[in-house]
């Protein structure tokens, strides 16, 4: 594929990313550019199958669809995605991004393969009994992302792809928690079910008025387990180059924002869709420098600390 061509499909991606994820298109502004192309060129496939399955447009407006539908338009995502990880030429500019992205890092056809086995647990209606239940599905929409990312960035050990997997289980973790309502409207509960049988609240009444507080503590714990994998996922900056440290700890910080955003609103933080204001942004851009000066000109001297043995792990390559 010629520079031109690239360039083409990197400008596409990065106006879908610009009006789908500002959060993450503030952030890539850190990468340099070929790290940042490559980013924005593998966000806008992941929002393109996002967006087909939940039939909404650019992350936004989710309207409920027949099973028929949603099977017929993952079947066509799966064959289209098979066969950008063969090489095979694509008229459409997603999967022919996707194609690129995929040969040019060396990223395996499993990753996102598993994407779209996330994108099918909703499509089936799975439920999440447990933490782990969760942790999985958060693998699968996100720890997948973060491995191809890393993968981006030049990272191939194990033990760093698994800090970048805990990096998207703790941004899915987030959008969970921000969610809960409109994940409700849709018939989805991402929240443990064991959690919320403990804390008095049935399925079909997560949004009752009455479990209001008891919902906000169930979603408060779950913020709690999101800041495990978030300190995990810390330890994995050391490996990366100060640009692309800065984009990854930025992206953290205002994510991370998001979460704390939910913990003030409590019972009210599903009136509205939660978002973080321009200055707390820059706040965790401004952070997000000084985690990476500090990762670059220190911590990547030093030992990782040993991650936690309790947290979720899936079998990496």
């Amino acid at each position: 594929m010629n520079t031109i061509a690239v360039q083409e499909l990197a400008g596409a991606s990065r106006r879908i990313i610009h009006q789908g994820s500002k959060s993450f298109a503030a952030a890539a502004r850190m990468f340099d550019r070929e790290t940042r192309d490559n980013a924005y060129m593998l966000y806008a496939w992941c929002r393109y199958c996002d967006d087909q399955i939940d039939n909404q447009e650019l992350g936004f407006g989710a309207k409920p669809q027949s099973e028929e539908s949603t099977r017929m338009m993952l079947s066509a995502l799966i064959e289209k995605t098979e066969a950008a990880i063969d090489e095979q030429p694509s008229d459409e500019p997603v999967f022919e991004a996707l194609r690129y992205v995929l040969r040019r890092n060396e990223i395996p056809g499993r990753y996102p393969l598993e994407l779209l086995e996330g994108f099918a647990m909703d499509a089936r209606g799975a439920e999440y009994p447990t933490l782990e239940d969760t942790l999985q599905y958060c693998y699968y929409v996100a720890g997948v992302v973060g491995v191809m990312m890393a993968y981006i960035m030049g990272v191939r050990k194990p033990e760093l792809l698994q800090r970048a997997v805990d990096l998207g289980i703790a941004f899915q973790l987030t959008n969970i928690a921000r969610d809960v309502g409109e994940d409700a409207e849709l018939g989805r509960i991402y929240l443990p079910g064991d959690w919320l049988t403990g804390a008095g609240i049935p399925s079909g009444e997560i949004m009752a008025p009455r479990h209001a507080s008891s919902l906000s503590a169930v979603v408060d714990r779950l913020l709690n387990e999101a800041e495990r994998y978030y300190d995990s996922a810390n330890e994995g900056l050391r490996a990366l180059d100060f640009r692309s440290a800065w984009a990854v700890a930025a992206a953290r910080a205002v994510y991370r924002e998001i979460g704390q955003v939910v913990r003030e609103r409590g019972e009210d933080a599903w009136r509205e869709r939660v978002v973080v204001s321009k200055p707390r942004k820059l706040l965790g851009l401004a952070n997000g420098m000084l985690a990476a000066l500090r990762s670059s000109l220190f911590d990547r001297y030093t030992d990782a600390e040993r991650r936690d043995e309790s947290l979720w792990s899936p079998v990496l390559e």
